[in-house]
């Protein structure tokens, strides 16, 4: 089922691509011709934004159908199919960019995933995402995340309080950010998540010391930092490492015994897949 935030970004896009009519096609393809199109897979990782990519032909023409497809998570090669598709060849042009682009980078943001996914496997501690996505691209690249085997942190600023160190700064503290938080809680009956960010040991211990959160973040805490906070929080909390971690040290990490770890690579830092679609 496409959520309904993924159908109205998807609307937007065609409404952004299209205008007023694809040109190119209507100028030289005629209006009866049909065709197909095959999704080629040119490099090894995990594809992702299949199900979206139908949906997109089915809303640029409800007369393309699907066949022949791979399922969103799967390993793939070069050389592999993903779909065939088939239909009005003036819809099947129409639709070709957004697809490619929806799939492409989604491709990309999973098989990055599944690589941090699979560093941390032998360990409790799960993988999530952060809020550095693209501009109104969100929806997509955290679905993304999800199919490539990681979380979502939060979708944005409005289902998580998370207190990081601008927030603590502003606040006057960290006892005061905390109170504050818990004090907006109760006020408007939310019951929101509270996370709070520790940018150091000092601080960690501020925030044991006062308590009524539900994790703590630790910010670019070293290993050994990481290890020396595990035994002082000793299970009273769950705890998130963050900052800087990448596939060469996530697994250190992993193994102080952290219950997740964000990495804003997931969807930062990303090389889209090589796909393409050509018609067959």
């Amino acid at each position: 089922m496409i959520q309904e935030k993924i159908r109205n970004l998807v609307d937007l896009a065609l409404r952004e691509d299209i205008g007023d009519g694809d040109h190119s096609s209507l100028a030289c393809i005629p209006d009866g011709a049909r065709g197909r199109s095959r999704l080629l897979i040119k490099e090894a990782g995990v594809l992702a934004g299949i199900d979206i990519a139908a949906y997109v032909f089915s809303r640029v023409d409800s007369r393309i159908t699907l066949f022949d497809c791979l399922a969103d998570g799967t390993n793939v090669k070069s050389g592999d199919t993903g779909f065939i598709a088939e239909g009005p060849v003036q819809g099947l042009l129409k639709s070709e960019r957004l697809v490619l682009n929806i799939i492409q980078r989604m491709s990309g943001i999973a098989t990055n995933t599944r690589m941090y996914v699979d560093a941390v496997k032998p360990y409790k501690a799960r993988i999530l995402d952060t809020r550095k996505t693209t501009p109104g691209f969100r929806a997509f690249e955290k679905e993304a995340v999800r199919i490539g085997g990681g979380m979502n942190h939060r979708m944005g600023l409005y289902d998580m309080i998370m207190l990081k160190d601008n927030h603590i700064d502003y606040a006057g503290g960290i006892k005061k950010a905390i109170i504050k938080a818990n004090e907006y809680n109760k006020k408007t009956k939310k019951e929101l998540y509270i996370v709070i960010e520790a940018r150091n040991p000092d601080e960690l211990e501020q925030i044991l010391e006062q308590g009524m959160i539900n994790r703590i973040m630790l910010d670019n805490f070293s290993i050994s930092d990481t290890e020396k906070a595990m035994k002082l929080v000793g299970g009273r909390y769950e705890i998130e490492s963050s900052g800087g971690i990448n596939l060469e040290t996530v697994t250190a990490y992993a193994r102080c015994g952290v219950d997740y770890i964000s990495v804003g690579a997931l969807t930062h830092h990303i090389k889209s897949l090589d796909i393409s679609l050509k018609a067959i």
